[in-house]
């Protein structure tokens, strides 16, 4: 597995087919997160945006590869485990987009609620940030493992399936991701959307992983 992991983080890198999805993370960060803002707002703002872009990850690792060289993978250790490593490799990435601006938002922002009215300490802040950008990173990966090849197999479906799903991730009541971002914006960050997430990834990675890849 650590071999098909390195090589397709190696295929994600050299096709720099990563830099769209990190430009528009940086620019909605640029948009919604200013210097001075409260730090739960801004984390959970981070946070949010970062399900999309972990969704797209997805689609960029999972479609890079060459159908010869997919079938060679395959051959070698196993289609799922194939499918499997080029899912984690995006899940990783979108992991340390997630980390990296969690750490910029926590040092900019004010140290203060919502509203101004309370101090908030700067550490479990992040700490409840790195969280929620998890638990957002966690679930913009099975929304991109459910949009994209082999489960829908046509670009024309998968990416408006791909949008609206991350859409309905983000304000459909009872999502593990909205549950994350509200309760960090509230200062009461829940843990067990991280665990429903991680089921939600595992089932879309063993969908994908049983259906014909031609």
């Amino acid at each position: 597995m650590t071999a098909l992991l390195r090589y397709q983080a190696a295929l994600l890198l050299r096709s720099q087919r990563w830099l769209p999805p990190v430009v528009l993370y940086a620019a909605a960060l640029g948009i919604g997160v200013q210097g001075g803002q409260p730090v739960l707002d801004s984390l959970g703002w981070s946070a949010a945006v970062l399900l999309p872009v972990a969704a797209w990850l997805v689609r960029i690792s999972v479609t890079g590869e060459p159908s010869a060289a997919r079938g060679c993978a395959a051959a070698a250790r196993g289609p799922g485990r194939a499918h499997l490593a080029s899912v984690l490799v995006a899940l990783a990435a979108a992991v340390v987009l997630g980390a990296a601006a969690t750490v910029v938002v926590a040092l900019i922002s004010d140290p203060v609620s919502t509203g101004r009215g309370t101090r908030v300490a700067l550490l479990p802040a992040a700490g409840a940030g790195l969280l929620a950008a998890l638990v957002c990173a966690l679930l913009g990966t099975a929304v991109g493992a459910l949009t994209t090849w082999p489960v829908l197999r046509s670009p024309g479906r998968a990416v408006p399936a791909l949008l609206l799903a991350a859409l309905l991730a983000l304000v459909a009541s009872g999502s593990p991701a909205r549950a994350a971002v509200s309760g960090l914006v509230t200062g009461s960050p829940r843990a067990p959307a991280a665990a429903l997430a991680s089921a939600a990834t595992a089932a879309a990675c063993a969908l994908t992983s049983r259906r014909p890849s031609s």
